[in-house]
């Protein structure tokens, strides 16, 4: 008997895209005029030549997407944004349907994909849990002996009988990772939601998933995080522009994603990037590094003074923006920040009058130890808006340095930050 649970064959889904066009001010009789001619257009068409109408696009979300999921396999499935990879999910959930191809699915099924997905607003957190058990097709006796279970994992008893619609976005995560994950399903389907719970509870929900990947469960997980991926699955699928573009080891899909992101990053331009998130207000057209004579750094050394600098445009609506938060991260070869400065740390948030300009941010000791990096760029109106956010936005080489203050042999390779000590003994 075969021990596939998931099995993806040639699948592909499409999206029809609607563009806004503007229509200038018409006359009642332009109106109808236009009308005449669209009613003679269709009348004609059987005989005339097809013309795509410019007001819509197709796009290819998914495109032949084969594969294969063994029972107990605990997979992890990466890509940039618009990869594919939600898509894929609510797919094998049974949310959506598929445009071509076809999966076949042995066992049931328990999903969290975003906030909202698969509770009842108007129900209480006690009446969804029974709900959704229902849903999995499990009896009331069987989701009572978990119930007990789930409400201690969540943390949510104090507002058991309250409406989900009364939730923080943080308290129905919680409730609905702990349905999903002790209901007992053959297949877990968790996506990149769990990025709405605190540290504690994201390490909770990666012990658990574990958990049902030891118990012969299947976990399919999406995430950005590849140090999560790495630590919970034992296999990988990479997603790029909806195609399916490498699977194997865990190890190995993330050293093929993360080489193919670093090469785009070279061979394009800040200013030319699509895949940035926010909403444009503000937009991040350039960045670099310059020492303390102002000379722009390839290669930076440990222990150096280096000024990070974001060039940026302001859409001219906007006169003056104040409040603005401005920040850094650098990520190591796993996408796991290990350096990270933001201006709302130190009540430095910054005014942006001028359309045009360059916030520059000074770091007196550079502590990273050699190694190859990357960077984040964000920008915030507060803490309410996301202006611009660059992911991969520049690769970051650090070498050697004196750090210590006794030349640059004997630093250390094997970890990524330096902190000076002094040591004695009694």
């Amino acid at each position: 008997m075969s021990d596939t649970v998931i099995r993806v064959e040639n699948l592909s889904k499409k999206y029809i895209i609607g563009h806004q066009q503007r229509v200038p001010y018409k006359t009642l009789r332009e109106s109808m005029v236009r009308g005449a001619k669209s009613l003679s257009r269709n009348l004609i068409k059987p005989f005339g030549k097809k013309v795509p109408n410019p007001a819509y696009e197709e796009f290819w979300a998914l495109k032949d997407v084969s594969f294969e999921i063994k029972q107990g396999d605990r997979v992890g499935i990466i890509g940039r944004n618009g990869a594919g990879k939600s898509t894929l999910l609510k797919i094998l959930s049974r949310i959506t349907e598929p445009t071509k191809g076809r999966i076949s699915i042995k066992g049931r099924v328990a999903s969290l994909l975003e906030v909202g997905t698969g509770f009842h607003p108007e129900l209480t957190g006690r009446e969804n849990i029974y709900l959704n058990g229902a849903i999995l097709g499990m009896s009331k006796v069987d989701i009572k002996k978990k119930f007990d279970e789930i409400v201690a994992f969540a943390e949510v008893e104090k507002f058991l009988d309250t409406p989900v619609k009364r939730y923080s976005s943080g308290m129905y995560v919680r409730l609905a990772f702990g349905v999903a994950a002790h209901l007992e399903p053959e297949i877990l389907v968790v996506d990149e939601v769990l990025a709405v719970g605190d540290t504690a509870f994201q390490k909770k929900c990666l012990g658990k998933m574990g958990e049902v990947g030891s118990e012969g469960r299947t976990v399919l997980f999406v995430s950005h995080n590849m140090a999560a991926i790495q630590q919970l699955c034992s296999r990988g699928c990479y997603l790029k522009s909806g195609k399916l573009i490498y699977e194997g080891s865990a190890e190995k899909v993330i050293d093929k994603y993360i080489y193919d992101v670093r090469s785009e990053v070279k061979s394009s331009s800040i200013k030319d990037r699509k895949d940035r998130q926010g909403s444009g207000k503000v937009k991040i057209v350039d960045f670099y590094i310059i020492d303390k004579e102002g000379v722009k750094q390839e290669i930076l050394q440990s222990g150096e003074e280096y000024t990070f600098v974001i060039e940026y445009n302001k859409q001219e609506a906007y006169r003056r923006m104040s409040n603005v938060v401005g920040s850094l991260a650098i990520t190591d070869s796993r996408n796991e920040i290990v350096f990270l400065v933001r201006s709302s740390f130190t009540n430095q948030n910054l005014c942006l009058s001028e359309n045009y300009g360059k916030i520059e941010c000074h770091v007196k000791d550079f502590n990273l130890a050699a190694g190859y990096y990357s960077s984040i760029l964000f920008l915030s109106h507060g803490e309410a808006e996301v202006l611009d956010c660059i992911e991969y936005a520049s690769e970051i080489v650090v070498e050697g340095g004196n750090f210590f203050g006794t030349g640059s042999i004997g630093l250390p390779s094997h970890c990524k930050v330096l902190t000076r000590a002094e040591w004695s003994a009694r």
